[in-house]
């Protein structure tokens, strides 16, 4: 009964260090795996946080990479665009040239120091249509195009429509001239001479004529034409004397540019 006794007592004293050791060393295994979930939980919303900053630079690269195809579909009709009323120009000046040689030869139109076409040589000046209300109006809307709101490639698509449009008439040649200028504005300068020369060879007696063989020489001195130029300046000092133009024309002459 005795030994039981102290076998009693002694056996809690035996493990009471070993439960005490045991504890303590649990403590530090709770504590690890505690930071070890910190720590992938940090991770996961790192990843989290890098995946989402992906995706997002993905989405900004596809619309970038839809605004450059955009863009390049719009260079693209816009030089289809061009080319096109290129050929256009030079067809319309192909067929002008045709029917000047069929048509009998005139002597030129004589003046009377003003400009104005004189009666001598019994040449006709022509009498050109006068616009209607409706063609004042699509006239006006392409001048504020280009004065005003200085949209040249929108005032271009006016101009060729009212071209084909509206049949020859008085603001069908100012429609001629303004497309030349606005080409020499956009610096073509092949389009803007092949307007200014359908003005100045078909339509010579136009009010227009003066200015529009003036700017053909401007637009031939560009293009590094230096002869031609010359040539088209003494023309308008002597087809037009008397004109803004054909002052224009002489001090360009007299600057002695070649």
């Amino acid at each position: 009964m005795r030994h039981l006794l102290m076998a009693t007592v002694l056996l809690p004293l035996a493990f009471g260090p070993a439960g005490s050791a045991l504890a303590q060393s649990v403590s530090p295994l709770f504590q690890n795996n505690s930071s070890e979930a910190e720590r992938k939980a940090g991770n996961s919303q790192a990843n989290a946080e890098l995946f989402y900053m992906i995706q997002q630079l993905q989405g900004e690269v596809r619309r970038l990479q839809g605004r450059v195809e955009e863009q390049q579909n719009r260079l693209d009709r816009l030089t289809k665009q061009s080319r096109d009323r290129y050929i256009d120009l030079d067809q319309r000046i192909l067929k002008l040239s045709e029917s000047m040689a069929e048509a009998p030869t005139n002597p030129p139109p004589e003046t009377d120091g003003t400009g104005a076409v004189g009666e001598k040589t019994g040449v006709k000046t022509k009498i050109y249509r006068q616009p209607s209300e409706e063609e004042q109006s699509a006239y006006q809307k392409v001048q504020t195009l280009i004065h005003q709101d200085k949209n040249y490639d929108q005032a271009i698509n006016g101009l060729y429509d009212f071209i084909d449009k509206y049949e020859e008439g008085d603001l069908t040649v100012n429609a001629y001239y303004w497309l030349g200028e606005v080409y020499l504005v956009e610096n073509q300068l092949e389009q803007a001479r092949q307007a200014f020369t359908i003005v100045a060879t078909r339509y010579g007696d136009h009010r227009k004529a003066s200015d529009a063989v003036y700017k053909l020489g401007v637009t031939l001195d560009r293009q590094g034409k230096k002869e031609q130029a010359r040539s088209r300046m003494e023309d308008v000092v002597e087809d037009y004397p008397g004109t803004g133009a054909a002052e224009l024309a002489q001090k360009y002459l007299d600057s002695g540019s070649t």
